[in-house]
């Protein structure tokens, strides 16, 4: 038994949107998923179905999307680092906003966390507004409630979300 001054961080669940719509979307989304397996003090606990969804205020392919759930000891912070380093390996580039990307990684829930630094908003500032974090999300997660919004289901069955194209994959 240890006697380590420093207890073990707290777990949480954490959900992650995963996205891509330039070289092999598919192959990046799942090696996404392999890669956010392999995270230190963290499992990757589910992962939704891909799906296709056209692009938003944006131009270019269609996206496939997908969320992932994870257990992890990362502080919020440390995990959007290592989300970040997983992105720069599939050669994310940022030329501008909404630009297409070669992968995606939106740190979407944190526990029940609300957090609004410099460098991170969660929830996502846009969670509430896209079917295509909110579909995978709830097939993960049906009761889910998101903090300051309330429950995703009646997020997504808003008129606005509902009437965005959002297809199945597998």
């Amino acid at each position: 038994m240890s006697d380590s001054p420093h207890p073990a961080p707290a777990r949480q669940p954490a959900y992650i949107g995963i996205g891509a719509n330039l070289g092999d979307a598919r192959g990046n989304v799942r090696d996404a998923l392999a890669r956010l397996a392999r995270l230190p003090d963290s499992a990757l606990l589910g992962a939704s179905s891909l799906y296709r969804t056209a692009p938003i205020d944006a131009g270019g392919d269609d996206y496939i999307n997908a969320v992932a759930r994870l257990d992890t000891a990362l502080a919020a912070d440390e995990l959007l680092l290592a989300l970040h380093a997983i992105e720069s390996a599939h050669g994310r580039e940022r030329p501008y906003r909404n630009a297409p990307r070669t992968l995606d990684l939106d740190l979407l829930l944190y526990g029940d966390e609300r957090i609004a630094t410099a460098t991170l908003q969660v929830p996502h500032p846009r969670l509430g507004e896209r079917a295509f974090v909110l579909v995978p999300l709830l097939e993960l997660a049906p009761a889910i409630v998101v903090p300051g919004l309330g429950p995703a289901r009646a997020l997504a069955d808003s008129a606005a979300v509902a009437a965005q194209a959002i297809d199945k994959l597998d």
